[in-house]
């Protein structure tokens, strides 16, 4: 079997955590597209792997969540009308727990924008953590059952609820509503309200659509199966978590929050990749059931 120098597959992983769309990676690397989907999906396998065994016992003081929104194949309204869609095609959510303090994201999840995902956001959350926190989240009711669920009463708890004018439809029609206040509601516990902020992990959403094609606003770079998205985003993650320097910090998140003593690169994902081939005599690759974490 004819395999990518490794110097060609860190580059390509490189250009797809860097915000490149596949086409162009191809085009730059002189590869085929087929192959930077390859390498895509089993990066992304192994990425899966690596945060959900790594991640874990995390000491943290305060999280921040939030869900950012991005579509697979065609948005919402045009699946219906939409050209053999596949299976998740539609409006996708990822779901998002930021450490304030360290930056490391905590737990992610690939779903819809229900009470169903955030109650599985929220038991992810809490098994990977070491000690009580204190949780903040923005407004969305789903949140109030699932982190009642997760942690009971064992969490400092406050919603930061946003109040916003009238929507700006002029000069562009994509300007967003001015945020006219806040209101900072305590849930669960004696959380501190000087700590109760979604800033980082907003800041997070905006680093997520500028590092990876799929979130970008008004492109055909979108994802066109929800297995390249969710695979797309293990990638993203394990790399700002492990491989990445952040710049407040100077170091990298899991370095900060002691999960690793050095800063990964490429390399590591390559060999975890490695690792995880499975000779073809124990059968056909078998995808993975569900939406994945």
């Amino acid at each position: 079997m004819n395999t990518l120098p490794h110097a060609k597959r860190a580059q390509i992983l490189a250009m797809l955590c860097e915000g490149s769309s596949m086409r162009s990676i191809s085009r730059v690397v002189d590869v085929s597209i087929n192959t930077v989907t390859k390498l895509l999906v089993d990066a992304g396998e192994a990425c899966l792997d690596l945060h959900d065994d790594t991640v874990r016992n995390v000491k943290a003081s305060r999280i921040q969540c939030d869900e950012i929104w991005s579509f697979c194949h065609a948005k919402e309204k045009n699946v219906a009308s939409a050209k053999a869609a596949p299976e998740g095609a539609g409006d996708v959510w990822t779901w998002t727990a930021i450490d304030a303090d360290t930056k490391m994201i905590v737990s992610y999840f690939v779903g819809d924008r229900s009470g169903q995902s955030a109650m599985v956001l929220m038991d992810d959350l809490r098994s990977r953590l070491a000690n009580r926190v204190q949780l903040t989240t923005d407004g969305h009711r789903a949140y109030l059952e699932a982190v009642e669920g997760a942690f009971g009463g064992d969490v400092d708890y406050a919603q930061l609820v946003k109040m916003y004018g009238p929507t700006v439809t002029a000069p562009g029609r994509y300007s967003p509503a001015e945020c006219t206040g806040i209101k900072k509601i305590t849930r669960e516990g004696n959380p501190d309200a000087k700590y109760v902020s979604t800033s980082f992990v907003e800041r997070q959403n905006l680093t997520m659509r500028m590092s990876m094609r799929r979130f970008t606003r008004l492109t055909n770079g979108f994802s066109k199966k929800i297995d390249n998205h969710v695979h797309a985003l293990a990638l993203y993650f394990v790399h700002y978590n492990f491989c990445r320097i952040h710049k407040s910090l100077r170091v990298s998140p899991a370095m900060a929050a002691g999960m690793t003593d050095r800063l990964w690169s490429f390399d590591d994902i390559i060999a975890k990749m490695d690792a995880a081939k499975v000779p073809a005599k124990r059968g056909p690759y078998k995808k993975r059931e569900a939406i994945s974490k």
